[in-house]
């Protein structure tokens, strides 16, 4: 081969046409408990990966519930009333399994995992400690002390402290504001508490168990039954409110005297997966900002320089979804980097994208969304998260042909109905002193309090 020949550079081959990815099927039952229990049979690796919601809301916004809140999950796997803790510990271990729970606003989850053989035993496990959780004094101790000494060091951190402050803005008394609690209060909660807050909250009836991986379905149904179809829980639980509506106002700006950055977060409300616009409105997210090809990663990060990792994304709550916009910029940068911001938002919602944006943005969607489902786990993950909302996995099927059908016009109309800056709340975490000024140029700017 001539150098002449060896020096062309190979072509870059053309994006093959989509392909519909292969999802199998579900199989599910509703529980006389009210539990609801979706079964997908995905070999590969001897494993069954389980995911649970359980409803357990939480009506009230104050500390005391918030503290029990974040103690109650870890404690769950501190014993039950036939066995203590080692004891739990020694029976996932024996059978390759693991588990863990978490606790919001809205409801109780878990996460866990297992050797296929031992399913019904993990499942059983799984049932006496939702059933018959101990929460022995000790173990409580132990564990409030951990987390009243993990909450005070989260709160001295900027990206939680911004966080705490754009959901008060947002959702203001409402318990989706969240936030975390007094460490103090943490350090009050006993095993009492925690055995009544259990009682009265977390229930089966509305809930979900997710089982993907190496199974049989018909069989990984009789044996969730057996194992959690005694388990009732609460008798009823009250309904969180509606969200309150999201009025955009000034820069909320949250004092961090001598901070070297500032955490700018924006949000606003989104589309729901149950909304046929979604599609569109994702698009335009991802065009935005949702990835390193962004136009927000152009300008901020490849262009200024004014950050690292500035990112959008679209994120589904069941009362509600919320459009994020997130980036952390040094001080002095603060309002030009938020200048930008919005004139990129500004952009996306009053001048059309351009075609070839809105093709690359779509085949990194659809790729991206089908490597995530094909692994057990993150097939689980992604039936919990449409089971919550209401759909199933005709929902992935359909995604893809539903983003082939968006047009740059649909792209534009839901730029222009979400990301108009002038719709979007702005909280600011930084050194006021210093980038008052600045920001000042640019809106008008309100003094919040440290959450």
């Amino acid at each position: 081969m001539s150098a002449a020949v060896a020096a062309v550079p190979a072509g870059v081959p053309e994006v093959g046409r989509f392909r519909p990815a292969k999802l199998p099927a579900v199989a599910g039952r509703t529980l006389a408990s009210g539990l609801s229990v979706l079964a997908v049979r995905k070999p590969g690796v001897p494993l069954v990966q389980a995911r649970m919601m359980l409803p357990a809301p939480r009506p009230a916004a104050g500390d005391a519930d918030r503290a029990r809140q974040l103690v109650l999950a870890p404690t769950l796997l501190s014993g039950t009333k036939r066995r203590g803790s080692v004891e739990v510990a020694e029976a996932l271990q024996r059978i390759g399994a693991s588990v863990g729970f978490s606790l919001d606003s809205e409801d109780l989850r878990l996460q866990g995992s297992t050797l296929a053989p031992s399913l019904e035993e993990f499942l059983t496990l799984v049932g006496e400690m939702l059933a018959e959780p101990a929460f022995p004094g000790d173990e409580v101790a132990v564990e409030r002390a951990r987390t009243a000494h993990e909450v005070e060091l989260r709160r001295a951190e900027p990206a939680v402290v911004a966080r705490a402050a754009l959901k008060r803005r947002l959702f203001g008394a409402h318990p989706y504001a969240g936030g975390l609690p007094d460490p103090a209060v943490v350090a009050d909660v006993g095993g009492p508490d925690l055995r009544r807050y259990f009682r009265g909250r977390v229930r089966a009836r509305g809930g979900i168990l997710v089982l993907v991986g190496d199974l049989r379905p018909a069989r990984a149904l009789d044996v969730a039954e057996a194992a959690l179809g005694g388990w009732s829980g609460a008798a009823g639980a009250a309904a969180l409110p509606p969200l309150p509506p999201v009025a955009p106002g000034p820069i909320l700006l949250v004092d961090r005297p001598g901070a070297a950055q500032s955490n700018l977060r924006i949000a606003g409300p989104a589309l729901t997966r149950l909304d046929p616009g979604l599609p569109a409105l994702q698009l335009a997210t991802m065009i935005f900002g949702g990835y390193f090809s962004s136009r927000l990663v152009e300008n901020i990060r490849e262009r200024h320089g004014y950050t690292y990792s500035p990112r959008s994304w679209i994120e589904h709550q069941p009362l509600g979804s919320l459009l994020n916009v997130s980036a952390d910029v040094g001080t002095a940068v603060t309002a030009p980097a938020l200048l930008e911001i919005r004139y990129e938002l500004g952009r996306m919602a009053t001048v059309p994208v351009g075609q070839d944006e809105l093709d690359a943005a779509r085949r990194y969607l659809i790729g991206t969304t089908a490597l995530s489902t094909q692994t057990q786990s993150g097939l689980a993950d992604y039936l919990l998260a449409l089971s919550v909302a209401g759909v199933g996995l005709d929902y992935l099927r359909d995604l893809p042909r539903r983003l082939q059908r968006v047009t740059v016009a649909h792209v534009a109309a839901a730029a222009a109905e979400h990301l108009a800056p002038a719709r979007l709340p702005t909280v600011v975490l930084g050194d006021a002193a210093a980038v008052r000024p600045g920001l000042e140029t640019l809106d008008t700017v309100e003094d919040g309090p440290h959450p």
